[in-house]
């Protein structure tokens, strides 16, 4: 089968997947302007891949693992970097082409990877793609480490480990795989273009789908913060002051807090915590 071929039957499959490998095989069909078939009787095979009649034929999508499940046997023409994300094509299970990706790194992550690192906020890959792929993302973004070659389910387990050795874990996610894991995180963040069921089991989404936001997220938390202690300190402070000055318990040295100049200074209290939590808006 020729390029085209491959594309067209793999394509069919793919416009019911919302996984980001869909979206590589639907461009390439846009690419060379293929008119993609109906599909029938669509079903994920969870972490392997995806399967539909088309026209007739059963036609499957699968992952590598998958392939070797079912002592399915690679010809020697097969020749995919090891650094390329590879999904093979099976009609009526037999195998009969495959389809390679590479990832395209957005220029703002590496930005982003940066600014979590001056920050002390670790950052993981966590990923089903195989361990190359894995490792050339991670170093080329510098980030942490990496864990590949993991399913759905061991996504969720992985967020758990990392909780259980006292961390608190923050996770980006952006399709079905992911949703379980997004929602066991401590903070569950989803991409805006992903899946519709990470956006609705992560607590927040990011509309613009850009990797600088989940920093700016976690800075903005960060900054708020500081401003909740800044002005508990600030209205703490003033009332340990001047409530015992109003009660008079400093009377005999000449010193009280008439109820007037109290509320002039519960005014000004105001307004110095008012003021402060503006600031964060500047800074941001």
């Amino acid at each position: 089968m020729d390029e085209k071929e491959i594309i067209l039957i793999a394509s069919a499959l793919e416009q019911k997947s919302e996984h980001p490998i869909a979206t590589g095989i639907l461009q390439k069909a846009k690419d060379l302007t293929i008119t993609i078939p109906e599909t029938e009787n669509f079903k994920a095979i969870t972490g392997k891949g995806i399967e539909a009649t088309v026209e007739g034929k059963k036609v499957s999508v699968v992952s590598p693992g998958y392939l070797k499940e079912n002592n399915i046997t690679v010809t020697d023409e097969f020749n995919a970097n090891d650094n390329e994300t590879v999904v093979f094509v099976l009609i009526n299970n037999e195998l009969v082409g495959y389809i390679t990706l590479s990832d395209e790194i957005r220029p703002e992550s590496a930005e982003a990877i940066k600014t979590l690192k001056q920050h002390a906020i670790k950052s993981i890959l966590l990923t089903g793609d195989n361990s190359k792929v894995a490792k050339g993302v991670s170093e080329a973004l510098g980030m942490d480490s990496f864990i590949a070659e993991v399913l759905p389910h061991q996504k969720l387990e992985k967020i758990k480990e990392l909780q259980s050795n006292g961390e608190f874990v923050a996770m980006t996610g952006d399709g079905v795989n992911d949703a379980p894991a997004l929602a066991v995180a401590d903070v569950g963040i989803a991409v805006g273009s992903g899946s519709d069921i990470a956006a609705e089991t992560a607590g927040i989404i990011l509309v613009n789908s850009n990797p600088k936001d989940v920093v700016n997220l976690i800075l903005f938390g960060k900054a708020t913060y500081h401003k909740m202690i800044q002005n508990l300190v600030w209205a703490t402070g003033y009332n340990i002051v001047a409530l015992p000055l109003a009660a008079g318990v400093l009377y005999n040295q000449g010193i009280v807090l008439s109820p007037a100049a109290g509320a002039v200074l519960m005014t000004v209290s105001t307004i110095v915590v008012a003021i402060n939590a503006s600031m964060l808006k500047v800074r941001s």
